[in-house]
């Protein structure tokens, strides 16, 4: 058995990156598309360990389509792009052959992004949406949604169909959803938000702070980060008094990942303490910004503005 190629199972939660987004159910999430699946595939074994899966074939999938093997209960895939830790047994549509599988680790920081594999395949990401954490889906690509970039990730004949079995193993929050809070600290920047989360800084008049200044925006109810926690956060920086930011997860596609005493002082000493869920304003000063430059490539000789996200925590 081959394991998924390097496009597919690096995993995107090593260092802080801006190159690369318990809540209740959705209701809005549709009824999944079965497509026919759920009559031709079977899973034996626990959530989260490799399954043992057979596929009554001849299987060739005339539509894309999605079942639920183990319903999950936690946070659920509601965007294009959100971020989820997931594990991937393939198959071969026709033969019922294994293909390819991810390691299926207890770390479950070892699994796969979701979005790389949809990078790789971006048919899977319209059957994944509404999955939630702790659940095992059955997906089915027929050849024609697959493409050559797939057919060569999953190792099949272009035009060739595909199942899949994921395990969503984490799902992380696409923004910070917590209560917004009052602030009455004068000559902060203010924060708009566009609707998908997105932030925009609003700059005030006159001169930047000349010490370090933070601020709870929104507050959210999940696990308290540590300075030891591996958190996964959205960043948006802007030098005082600029239109354009110097670094920008959202920008970029994905959110970045750091043990909390690993990021630059400033941000590390604003999330300690914090909330999954919540979001954070933070000002450094010029003269202490040596740390953001080296770590986020700041601009010198200028105040800096930080809008973060506290997405999750791995582990």
């Amino acid at each position: 058995m081959r394991r998924l190629p390097a496009l597919v199972a690096v995993t995107a939660l090593a260092g802080f990156g801006l190159v690369g987004c318990s809540a209740s159910v959705d209701s809005t999430c549709p009824t999944p598309a079965d497509g026919a699946i759920s009559s031709v595939v079977e899973a034996d074994g626990a959530f989260g360990s490799a399954p043992a899966v057979t596929v009554r074939s001849p299987f060739v999938p005339e539509q894309a389509g999605t079942a639920t093997l183990i319903p999950g209960d936690g946070q659920r895939i509601t965007r294009e792009g959100q971020l989820a830790l997931v594990d991937v047994t393939a198959l071969d549509a026709a033969t019922g052959a294994q293909l390819v599988a991810t390691q299926y680790q207890d770390d479950v920081s070892a699994a796969t992004p979701l979005p790389r594999l949809t990078q790789a395949v971006p048919s899977i990401a319209p059957l994944m949406q509404c999955a939630a954490e702790g659940s095992r889906v059955a997906l089915a690509i027929p050849g024609s949604d697959l493409g050559a970039q797939g057919a060569q990730a999953f190792g099949v004949n272009e035009g060739d169909g595909v199942v899949l079995v994921v395990d969503v193993r984490k799902v992380f929050l696409p923004a910070a959803d917590g209560a917004d809070q009052y602030n009455a600290d004068s000559g902060m920047p203010s924060v708009v938000r566009a609707p998908d989360g997105q932030p925009g800084v609003v700059m005030p008049a006159g001169d930047a702070p000349t010490a370090e200044r933070s601020q709870t925006i929104k507050k959210g109810d999940g696990a308290a980060v540590t300075a030891d926690s591996s958190v996964v956060i959205h960043v948006q920086g802007v030098a005082w008094g600029a239109k354009t930011t110097f670094a920008s997860t959202w920008k970029n596609g994905s959110p970045g990942q750091a043990t909390v005493s690993a990021l630059p002082p400033a941000i590390a000493s604003a999330l300690e303490g914090e909330t999954v869920g919540s979001q954070v304003l933070v000002v450094v000063p010029a003269d202490q910004t040596q740390q953001d430059q080296q770590v986020l490539g700041a601009p010198a000789d200028t105040a800096l503005v930080y809008v973060i996200d506290i997405l999750g925590v791995v582990g």
